[in-house]
C-alpha cells in the first residue's frame, strides 16, 4: 500500500510542478490563474495523502476557492491583456536579474540544508490546533507579513494595469 501512496504522491507532485511551470510561462493572465488553481488542487490532494483532511479542505476552500476567485475578478475587472512580445532583456539589467536569481537560489538551498525536518507519523491537524499554531508568536508575524505581501501585490497589479487618464 505504501508503494501506491508513493506513486500517487509523485504523480501529484509532478502535476503541481508542471502546472507551476505552465503558470509562470503562460502569456495569458487567465491561463496563469487557472494553472495556479491546478497547483493548489494538487497540493490539497497531497495534504490529503499525508493524513490531514482539514488542511486539504482549507486549501481548496480558501485558496483555490476564495483567493483565486478574487484574483480572477481583479484580472477581469482590469481587463488585463496577454503579454506582448517586447525587447530582449540582455545587457546589465539581464545580468543583474541573473545574479539576483543566483542569490535567491543560494539562500533557498542554505535554508533547506540547515532546516531540521521532523517527520511525525500522525499529528493533530484539527481546526483548533491549526489556529493555535497559526496565531502563536511563532507564526503570527509570518502570517501577517504574508497578508501585507498579498495586499501589496494586488495594489501593484492595479497600479500597473491602470489606464492613463
Amino acid at each position: 500500500m505504501e508503494t501506491v501512496t508513493a506513486i500517487v504522491f509523485y504523480v501529484l507532485a509532478g502535476a503541481a510542478v508542471a502546472a507551476a511551470l505552465v503558470m509562470i510561462t503562460q502569456k495569458s493572465p487567465i491561463g496563469s490563474a487557472f494553472a495556479l488553481i491546478v497547483v493548489l488542487c494538487s497540493l490539497s490532494a497531497i495534504y490529503g495523502l499525508l493524513g490531514s483532511p482539514f488542511i486539504a479542505a482549507l486549501q481548496i476552500v480558501v485558496y483555490a476557492g476564495a483567493v483565486m476567485v478574487l484574483f480572477l475578478f481583479v484580472i477581469m475587472l482590469l481587463n488585463v491583456r496577454s503579454e506582448e512580445p517586447g525587447p530582449s532583456r540582455g545587457g546589465p539589467l539581464g545580468l543583474t536579474a541573473l545574479g539576483l536569481c543566483a542569490l535567491l537560489l543560494a539562500q533557498v538551498a542554505s535554508v533547506l540544508l540547515r532546516a531540521r525536518i521532523d517527520v511525525v507519523a500522525s499529528y493533530d491537524a484539527s481546526s483548533a490546533r491549526v489556529a493555535q499554531e497559526l496565531f502563536s508568536p511563532r507564526f503570527l508575524y509570518a502570517f501577517e507579513a504574508t497578508s501585507v505581501l498579498i495586499l501589496a501585490a494586488l495594489v501593484g497589479a492595479i497600479a500597473l494595469a491602470k489606464k492613463e487618464l
